[in-house]
């Protein structure tokens, strides 16, 4: 490998990790009150109730198609009896429906967030930068989906860039598997790493918080008006008045 190669696929990742977690824990000391999606559900819901369940629907696919695709060995699927034939044909056909279920479902929700007013408003640059770079990544996913197994021949990313990504955690990095992927793919690699470089400091963070808090806490006790101390119950007619 030269030393782009190194730069990109050895050396990038590796920093993109650190920045994520130590961005998130930065972040979660310094601006617990920060980290929250910043609703706008208030100021407009007719667009959002269509943009937001279509976009996290499909992301959720794209993710768990992802994480089986790149953690799983494909000796793995093979064992159990997936042949390669059917695991392509079901990575192809979920991937690109859900990539353009969350590319449409994101369209619907910077549509509102420009032409609405508040909404475009209470819109940081943070959150700019954040839909432009997951826009980004979404479209060379699709893009390269698409060139590599409708339009080409098909390629085989369970050999190259599977084992490269494994590589990364296993503290054994081995570059040279993602120099030699196809520039598609290459380039949606590079485009996820400057997503999750960004990560800790945009709205993503809600995606890493759980509810917990709420198994453990009290009940709370609603009581209704007239129950208050210091209150009397309405009297029937009219009040003498001195």
């Amino acid at each position: 490998m030269n030393a782009l190669d190194v730069t990109l696929w050895v050396v990038a990742p590796y920093l993109a990790l650190a920045v994520f977690v130590l961005g998130h824990i930065w972040r979660y000391r310094y601006d617990k009150f920060g980290w929250t999606t910043r609703s706008s559900q208030m100021y407009e819901s007719r667009l959002l109730r269509i943009g937001s369940p279509l976009f996290h629907f499909g992301i959720l696919v794209v993710l768990l198609g992802h994480i089986g695709g790149l953690v799983i060995p494909k000796s793995w699927t093979e064992a159990a009896g997936v042949s390669e034939e059917a695991y392509h044909v079901t990575a192809v056909v979920l991937g690109t429906v859900a990539g353009v279920a969350t590319l449409g479902g994101l369209a619907i929700l910077i549509y509102r967030r420009r032409t609405v007013g508040p909404v475009f408003t209470a819109t940081t640059r943070n959150d700019k930068l954040m839909y432009a770079v997951l826009t980004l990544v979404i479209v060379l996913g699709l893009a390269a989906t698409v060139a590599a197994n409708v339009v080409g021949g098909g390629y085989d990313y369970r050999t190259t860039i599977s084992p490269w990504f494994r590589s990364i955690f296993l503290l054994r990095p081995e570059g040279e598997l993602m120099a030699g992927a196809p520039p598609l793919f290459q380039l949606h690699a590079l485009s996820a790493l400057l997503l999750f470089a960004i990560w800790p400091f945009t709205r993503l963070v809600h995606m890493l918080t759980a509810p917990i808090g709420y198994l453990t806490r009290p009940y709370i006790v609603y009581r209704s008006r007239d129950d208050r101390s210091g209150l009397r119950a309405p009297r029937r007619g009219w009040e003498t008045t001195r």
